[in-house]
């Protein structure tokens, strides 16, 4: 590939060898990242938002029935995608998955994320903002998510109410109280050199990798505005069949990506 071409790539590695097995029996026949919403894969949402903001080359680290997302993606909605497919086995662990398609990583910054949740962000912004500054390892993305428990609002020392299934997207960590936990979205943007310095064939990726990473290079935090949700159970699908807020939001992006 020319430089010029290098130079203006941008490469996104969307993980979706997994077997989802939380989704019970909807993944015995299909992978996770083929799961339908409103009659749309997921993977349909990734690769349009993708697309969007600016990503050119797409590579798809495949597994349990990886097959299926090979024959889906040959369909005409991605016929001027760049994709690039690659089998890497069914019970692979995704450190193992990443460094197999490390070579097609086309691009100096590549965005790193999991094909299995539905996203409307501005991450052309935000990867425009991680290359400014060469010295960045990686830019995590911080989200919100749903908190599965009783909560109760304090102002003051006062109850103000309470609430179940709040939004939240940082906590106090215990007997820390000058640390704060974002919650992680699962996506990063990351400079290709970590690949060949810090990645190994861990058992556990994230808990093994990103804590060495962040003590040894200039890591950085964004936390997006925006809509995400991401698909891990059975419930994680009726929340957006049902929540209003949710309906509106997935119409809204359908109505942007056609």
């Amino acid at each position: 590939m020319k430089l010029n071409k290098i130079k203006k790539s941008r490469t996104a590695v969307i993980l979706c060898g997994g077997k989802g097995t939380r989704l019970g029996s909807i993944t015995k026949k299909i992978p996770k990242s083929l799961v339908k919403i409103k009659n749309k894969p997921i993977i349909w949402y990734i690769l349009k938002v993708l697309k969007k903001n600016g990503f050119t080359e797409f590579i798809l680290p495949i597994g349990y029935k990886g097959n299926l997302i090979k024959k889906y993606l040959k369909t005409k909605d991605f016929n001027n995608y760049n994709l690039k497919i690659i089998p890497t086995g069914d019970n692979t662990p995704i450190a193992k998955r990443i460094l197999k398609i490390k070579r097609y990583i086309v691009s100096e910054n590549f965005l790193l994320l999991n094909g299995d949740a539905i996203f409307d962000l501005n991450l052309n912004k935000t990867y425009k903002e991680h290359i400014k500054n060469k010295k960045t390892a990686i830019t995590f993305l911080g989200s919100e998510t749903n908190l599965p428990y009783g909560t109760i609002l304090l102002s003051k020392g006062l109850v103000k109410n309470f609430a179940r299934d709040v939004m939240f997207n940082a906590v106090k960590i215990s007997n820390k109280n000058d640390n704060i936990a974002h919650v992680y979205s699962g996506m990063a943007i990351m400079n290709k050199k970590i690949l060949t310095k810090a990645v190994k064939n861990y058992e556990n990726f994230e808990v093994n990798l990103y804590p060495r990473i962040i003590r040894k290079y200039k890591c950085k935090f964004q936390k997006f505005s925006g809509f995400w949700h991401s698909i891990d159970n059975v419930k994680d699908i009726k929340v957006l069949n049902n929540d209003k807020e949710k309906k509106r939001r997935i119409n809204h992006l359908l109505k942007k990506l056609k």
